[in-house]
């Protein structure tokens, strides 16, 4: 299957980005090196190039009964520039994908899911849509991009009259940004180093790339790839789909109650309220290493005797830590802060212990 390119695929190229496959796409993985974005997003700002999300519009009066339908999260409570974190579950207790709900005006939202999920996430949706709301599928007309960090604000506030420093967490607003009118400007991410994340159209993506790479120019910004992305959204204990939620994991296994609402009607609702009352058998958990060692994904996770009680979903070397850390699906008795686990690296089962998420605390 031949890979498809972002808007600024040759930009990122002449930036010298070391492009890979992800998701369909064909990715900057990395610009310097992994470490050194890494800690450019933590102390400073950088910005990612993360077109390749999906966006969906669902417009009409009944947009909001869909978006009830198919989503978690209560949806209702949502106001014109807030913003929601929601899940699709299945009908078998999984999770289609997670995603983001925009109310953009009343009767007017936007869905970002992953980019991996776009076809089947909208075969998903359509299929409940019934009641005639509008969807369009506007991911191929779209770029979006990311821009992380403390200094992040300050880098962008040049070039919008929007007040960025004082945007509450999870709303957005619209206006005019680099030039462009109508720009979506979100303070949203997926690193919990703080920032934005800029919604512009596929034709105006280079110029506003560009005067975003000027402005930021005196507060250190680095153009970041998809390695350092998944470093810093694993310090935070964010979700990735297909590693820490997938289609047979539950919302409420994976520590997502938070947004699975009782208090509607929604995809396999009873099961997964069922699932509540009599409590899940095994959890999400976030472990550090206390012995040298990087944990990664699919490792057997098991205790003092040897016998597995779970598997790592998600690992790496944390950069701000110096430790190794990770998630994973453990049994329940395992799941208290400060029990003891062992992680099967190579042939050598290595101590490590359950932590409260986030594993990095930021300090700003």
């Amino acid at each position: 299957m031949e890979l498809k390119k972002i808007a600024l695929n040759d930009v990122h190229e002449a930036l010298g980005a070391k492009m890979v496959p992800f998701a369909g796409y064909n990715m900057p993985v990395r610009y310097s090196s992994d470490l050194d974005e890494h800690h450019t997003v933590r102390k400073a700002v950088g910005i990612f190039d993360v077109s390749h999300m999906g966006e969906f519009l669902v417009t009409g009066p009944n947009a909001l009964d869909l978006i009830q339908r198919v989503t978690t999260n209560d949806a209702s409570k949502l106001t014109p520039g807030k913003i929601q974190y929601s899940c699709l579950p299945n009908a078998e207790g999984g999770i289609v994908d997670d995603l983001l709900v925009y109310c953009l005006a009343p009767e007017e939202y936007m869905l970002v899911v992953n980019a991996s999920n776009i076809e089947k996430d909208w075969n998903w949706i359509s299929q409940f849509n019934t009641n005639g709301a509008e969807l369009k599928n506007i991911s191929d007309e779209m770029s979006l991009f990311a821009v992380q960090g403390p200094k992040a604000a300050e880098a962008l506030q040049s070039l919008t009259p929007v007040d960025l420093k004082n945007m509450v967490y999870y709303t957005f607003d619209k206006g005019t940004f680099a030039g462009q009118p109508d720009v979506i400007i979100s303070a949203t991410g997926y690193t919990g180093a703080g920032g934005f994340e800029i919604y512009v159209p596929n034709e105006s993506a280079k110029e506003v790339f560009q005067k975003i790479m000027e402005a930021g120019a005196e507060f250190g910004i680095k153009p970041i790839g998809l390695g350092a992305r998944d470093t810093l959204r694993l310090e935070m204990g964010y979700c990735l789909y297909g590693n820490d939620i997938t289609d047979s994991t539950s919302p409420l296994e994976a520590g997502l109650g938070w947004i699975t609402k009782f208090n509607k009607d929604f995809t396999n609702a009873q099961n997964l309220k069922a699932q509540k009352e009599q409590g899940v058998s095994r959890k999400l958990i976030g472990f550090e290493m206390m012995e040298q060692g990087i944990p990664r994904s699919h490792y057997e996770i098991v205790n003092a005797e040897g016998a597995t009680i779970g598997e790592v979903t998600s690992g790496t070397m944390s950069p701000s830590l110096g430790k190794g850390v990770g998630l994973g699906y453990v049994q329940n008795e395992y799941t208290a802060p400060g029990s003891e686990l062992f992680i099967k690296v190579r042939n050598k089962q290595l101590k490590a212990q359950v932590v409260k998420l986030p594993f990095y605390k930021p300090t700003v």
